[in-house]
């Protein structure tokens, strides 16, 4: 008799344990997700057309890039320091609050010079005007005060940022419904981009100040400052080489095809990165009871790698083979009267299946952290951006988007897969290799 078996070696306690504690803050990426798919990959794409549509991703694109410098990886260090150090909340958040304002402040003339830069270069101009990019990137300056969502994390708070981050899509999901029934042109659109951020970082401050605290308490402390750029500046690298890795391809199509291409493409995008959520919140949820057992049982230990390695995969192939089979009828309904959006379908048949190896990435970089490899995440996050882009550039002018979607697929399987190369991480590797045959499955299906 044929039957799907548990993994071995997790308890489902532990998912219960976790989803209690988590609820929240899965509840607002989910909800953030939902709201934000309904507008940005439905409605916003009808509604401009294929070419204004990648005039309006255009922005955020260019902007990503830079987004480690304004950021320089205080987000989880905050939370860490928070728990450890309660009492010295008020220096913590107002040190870090000025490093990342400092960071915006320094990001801006690289995202200028980028611009300029490409428009020099590119065969063709940028999809957007370098005002409206100006205009976007304030958003490196208002990300500060989003040094809070740490707090209510370390407070074990999260309905507050499920308040604010649902709340804030909800407010922006209106604005831009506004626009689209009163006709808005461009500009308007790009200005609520500047919007979608500032309502987070109001809704961030109005929790902040319901719970007696105040950012003018704030203080800056410089040892404190010290300590979070020396431990944040390969978090803040590790981030620039994620966004090359990951958003490269979409201002390469822009500069090679064009701001209509760039618009079809956004959506493929979208439908297929929207799920890299999940084998954070699993790997979150799992590893700590895998690393319980790597001193005192090194067999279980390696078992429950697999294992996990084993999940990646049966979730990332049962979403990828789903989306395969739904997206040409997918893109028929959602965008019948916008018919340049159709090729999208065949290119997100693609495009979904580089999720089997984010998944099995996300997963073999808790195993870096934990074994304090972290420098073999730059290393592996640099060889999937460079194959990004000499794939894009030897394969996006003979096969137009579905060259980009080849490339993003075999840079994926590279940066996941090249923890093989080095001694170290190679047991891993093959660990993560073997387990895309399914083993621990196969032998369930059959079991009596």
């Amino acid at each position: 008799m044929f039957k799907i078996p548990s993994l071995p070696g997790f308890n489902p306690k532990a998912f219960q344990q976790y989803f209690k504690n988590s609820s929240w803050l899965l509840m607002a990426r989910v909800g953030s997700l939902l709201i934000k798919m309904i507008v940005n990959a439905i409605i916003l794409p009808n509604y401009l057309g294929g070419q204004v549509f990648g005039s309006y991703s255009y922005p955020l694109t260019i902007l990503s890039f830079f987004m480690g410098i304004c950021t320089l990886g205080t987000d989880s260090l905050v939370t860490r320091q928070l728990l450890r150090s309660p009492k010295l909340k008020n220096e913590i958040l107002g040190s870090a609050f000025r490093i990342r304002l400092i960071g915006g402040l320094v990001a801006l003339p690289f995202v200028y010079f980028s611009y300029f830069l490409i428009a020099r270069f590119a065969p063709n101009a940028p999809a957007a005007s370098f005002a409206q990019v100006a205009f976007v990137s304030v958003i490196c300056l208002l990300q500060s005060v989003q040094i809070i969502d740490s707090y209510f994390q370390a407070k074990v708070q999260g309905k507050y940022i499920m308040f604010v981050q649902i709340g804030g899509n909800i407010l922006s999901g209106i604005i831009k419904l506004i626009g689209v029934f009163t006709g808005a042109s461009l500009n308007f659109f790009i200005f609520s981009l500047v919007l979608d951020v500032l309502w987070l970082q109001i809704g961030y401050l109005y929790f902040y100040r319901k719970q007696n605290e105040s950012v003018f308490k704030w203080r800056f402390n410089s040892k404190i400052a010290k300590h979070l750029l020396k431990s944040g500046w390969p978090l803040a690298l590790s981030s620039i080489f994620v966004s090359l890795y990951m958003k490269i391809d979409q201002v390469m199509i822009d500069a090679m095809l064009g701001a209509e291409k760039l618009g079809v493409y956004s959506t493929v995008v979208t439908y297929s990165e929207s799920w890299y959520f999940i084998p954070v919140a699993l790997s979150t949820a799992l590893f700590p009871a895998i690393m319980n057992f790597k001193k005192n049982d090194p067999q279980l230990y390696k078992k429950r790698m697999a294992n996990l390695y084993e999940l990646m995969v049966i979730i990332s192939v049962s979403i990828a083979i789903i989306v395969t089979f739904i997206a040409p009828y997918l893109y028929q309904l959602l965008y019948s009267s916008r018919p340049e959006f159709l090729q999208g379908s065949m290119i997100l048949q693609v495009h979904i299946w580089s999720g089997v190896f984010a998944f099995l990435a996300t997963a073999s970089s808790q195993y870096l952290i934990a074994e304090n490899l972290t420098s073999l995440t730059l290393i592996r996050t640099l060889l999937g951006a460079v194959s990004n882009i000499l794939l894009n550039l030897l394969l996006i002018p003979k096969m137009g988007i579905m060259g980009a979607a080849m490339g993003t697929l075999i840079a994926y399987l590279v940066s996941a897969f090249s923890i093989v190369l080095f001694p170290k991480t190679r047991e891993q590797g093959l660990l993560m290799i073997k387990s895309l045959i399914l083993p621990h499955l196969i032998k369930g299906i059959f079991r009596k």
